[in-house]
């Protein structure tokens, strides 16, 4: 582990030498990249730190404890050793867990689309609820989002909706809340009080940039049309919203949001973009689902993942196996508890993988 850690410390002091030159400063997009494995590298070298100190106090309590000369150091150095072997597994794994190749995705920004789909005017609602839900917990991480386009149910809610999110490794703890979503509960419009089931699909695709995937221009049609949502007098008068159809491919992105046609356009390559780059990356997934039976996989987009039962008061992720009694509070934004156990049990699943490189 000491040699592994030592090579990191190479790459460490080789960025944090390479972050203060003058070209890299000048060079935006390497400077983000570059200052983000700096960060990525100082957690593991405040943990190298650490580790380098434990490893010591063992060797020195082992010394003393062999020399056995002075009882007051030696019943010190028992504590010590005690102290240092207690706490070097746990830092071991937190070690181990950083080593592991971070996913290139987890750092990019999202796009979410949440559609709703079985259950009519219901699905809608929930479709609505669920983004609400979405908006709250972004604003609770500190994060920034902004709509691209929706479609809003005739009951309330929304028939489909997109928003883009931005912030600090927002795919990588996001990325599992792609699948189906499903609501137990009374729908307003039901007279019996009978409990319905209805369901909402949720997508992440991470926001592609230019340099990920080459769009050729010849390849995508261009209608503009007016925008139906609100936005004031130049609704329905101003050509301002923008349709793309990816001709090879049959993709289609749209953008309705902005007042401004250029701006539309902008924010509807951006998710063309990141439709074309998730298939790829879906296609991946698959694949690494197949070859590692991941439970908390997000290859399979169309496994139902999630069910809020309104009159039980909980919330159960069926991928695993977790169940909590405190709906009003998730449906509100409060979904890091459930991220953190999904995140958890992934992170052991990449530990079981790894083990045989430690």
């Amino acid at each position: 582990m000491i040699d592994k850690l030592n090579i990191v410390k190479q790459r460490f002091d080789e960025v944090s030498d390479l972050i203060i030159q003058p070209d890299i400063i000048s060079d935006q997009k390497k400077y983000v990249q570059l200052n983000k494995e700096y960060k990525d590298l100082k957690a593991l070298m405040d943990k190298r730190e650490l580790y380098m100190t434990l490893v010591n106090n063992v060797g020195e309590a082992e010394e003393i404890i062999a020399d056995g000369s002075d009882e007051e150091m030696l019943e010190m150095a028992k504590m010590q050793l005690d102290e240092a072997k207690a706490s070097l597994p746990q830092l071991e794994e937190e070690i181990k867990l950083l080593l592991i190749p971070k996913n290139p995705e987890d750092a990019k920004n999202v796009v979410m689309e949440i559609r709703a789909g079985t259950g009519g005017d219901e699905a809608s609602i929930f479709a609505g609820d669920l983004y609400r839900m979405y908006t709250k917990y972004v604003e609770s991480k500190g994060w920034k989002h902004s709509t691209v386009d929706f479609s809003e149910g005739t009951s309330g809610g929304f028939k489909e909706i997109q928003f883009e999110v931005t912030g600090e490794d927002v795919y990588g703890t996001l990325k599992l809340e792609a699948g189906v979503h499903r609501v137990q509960r009374v729908p307003q419009t039901e007279t019996q009080g009978r409990v319905h089931t209805s369901a909402a699909t949720v997508m992440v695709l991470p926001e592609a940039e230019e340099f990920d995937v080459q769009i050729d221009p010849k390849d995508v049609r261009i209608d503009y049309f007016c925008s139906s949502g609100p936005g004031g007098q130049s609704v329905n008068t101003t050509y301002s919203a923008v349709r793309l159809t990816h001709t090879p491919t049959g993709l289609v992105a749209q953008c309705q949001d902005q007042k401004s046609q250029h701006k539309n356009k902008e924010k509807a390559f951006k998710v063309l973009r990141s439709r074309l780059y998730d298939l790829e990356l879906e296609k991946k997934q698959q694949e690494d689902a197949a070859k590692r039976n991941s439970q908390v996989s997000s290859g399979d987009r169309s496994a139902k993942i999630r069910t809020y039962n309104y009159p039980q008061g909980r919330v159960t992720d069926h991928r695993i196996g977790l169940t909590l009694y405190d709906l009003q509070n998730i449906v509100n934004g409060d979904l890091q508890k459930i991220i953190d156990e999904l995140i958890l049990v992934e992170n052991t699943e990449k530990l079981k993988e790894a083990s045989e490189i430690f």
